[in-house]
């Protein structure tokens, strides 16, 4: 007799269960719409160059102080594209996220050969954790050779392939930066592994429970080297900001058939869902066609193409109504204001006539509609 007495109880029971994970189901799709990531017109004051230097990238960050903090790779124009050993991170500031910028220091300079990242520091990304600064960037040592001249880019392989992920903290924006003697993130020790020869451009940001996640860029030694490959992203994730990461051992954004279909991701948590904007490398036969693109993932390992992929094949529309093309239209760097992102900072160039590169930073307000 109580035997059925306590069946419906557990039917009931069950059904209620069922309706709470189905109805916390409904719910977390409800908390995370698709995007559309679209571009507003960019205004002159939004152009962050120099006569002199190449500049590369750009990363923002509010300060306490109500200004708004770049941090941008740097080096002499006249040696050619020589970032790979030369490049230094420096230090620009404004009153808007928009510009104009005022260079005012360098924030990771040369150090020293005997350091890991002593010679050169590059591609830097600038979050603000719990109350300090954490700029992760690439570093690498080396002879510092010259290999190219302008408009004939070569590459000096003995930094490229000593490309390490380092991390510097601060408090304050305005530094000083302290720097580590060791990676936050080394290559991996076996030589299958997908990172066994360098790890370099990483990608950073807070988990709903405070861990911080990494995407980066991996060479292996699978293909000949110098250059090795194939060229793909891992992630890794710290219970802290400094490390140290775990990686997960399989790569994303990938595409079948191609050795380096992505670089320079950008990845953020927003409204239930992590989010990412990356540089797309089409491979069409000799050709390599550069496009941004748009990602999205649950949990930060598994990546998928989100719903609005394409965002831009490298146009610009200027506030006059020209639009322009760039050569190259990479390294985006989303800068969240008020829970929203406001504006991508993205590395640009055109080239002159001899095929020298003119390369700077633009500040692109962007436009997201969200659908549920």
């Amino acid at each position: 007799m109580r035997l059925k007495k306590i069946i419906p109880i557990l039917i009931i029971a069950s059904l209620l269960i069922s309706c709470k994970e189905e109805k916390a189901v409904i719910a977390k799709a409800v908390t995370a719409p698709d995007y559309k990531i679209d571009f507003g017109k960019v205004s002159p004051k939004s152009v962050f160059r120099n006569d002199t230097l190449s500049i590369w990238g750009g990363s923002l960050v509010k300060g306490e102080d109500g200004l708004y903090h770049m941090f941008y790779s740097r080096w002499p124009k006249k040696l050619g594209w020589e970032w790979v050993n030369y490049s230094v991170i420096s230090h620009a500031v404004s009153e808007s996220p928009f510009g104009p910028f005022q260079p005012k220091d360098d924030a990771l300079p040369d150090r020293g050969d005997e350091y890991w990242d002593g010679s050169t520091t590059h591609n830097p990304t600038v979050h603000k954790f719990n109350g300090k600064y954490y700029l992760y960037y690439m570093g690498n040592t080396g002879d510092k050779k010259v290999v190219s001249v302008p408009g004939k880019p070569k590459i000096n392989w003995v930094h490229r392939n000593n490309q390490r992920i380092g991390v510097a903290v601060a408090d304050s924006p305005n530094g000083p930066w302290k720097r580590f003697d060791k990676p936050v993130l080394d290559i991996s020790p076996n030589e299958d592994a997908y990172d066994a020869l360098m790890t370099s451009n990483p990608s950073v940001c807070q988990m709903p429970d405070g861990k911080i996640l990494m995407v980066y860029k991996a060479v292996g030694k699978k293909d000949p080297l110098p250059g090795g490959g194939p060229v793909v992203h891992m992630v890794a994730i710290a219970d802290s900001p400094t490390g140290p990461f775990e990686k997960y051992p399989e790569p994303v954004f990938t595409f079948e058939g191609e050795r380096f279909p992505a670089e320079d991701p950008y990845i953020w948590y927003q409204d239930g869902k992590f989010r990412a904007i990356v540089k797309r490398i089409k491979h069409e036969g000799n050709i390599r066609e550069f496009s941004l693109v748009h990602y999205d993932s649950e949990d930060g390992i598994h990546w998928n193409k989100a719903k609005n992929f394409e965002i831009s094949k490298r146009f610009v529309e200027w506030e006059n109504g020209r639009k322009q093309q760039f050569v190259h239209l990479e390294r985006p760097q989303v800068f969240i204001e008020n829970g929203e992102p406001i504006a991508l900072l993205c590395a640009a160039d055109t080239l002159d006539a001899n095929g020298a590169r003119d390369s700077f930073n633009l500040q692109i307000p962007l436009k997201i509609t969200k659908y549920n």
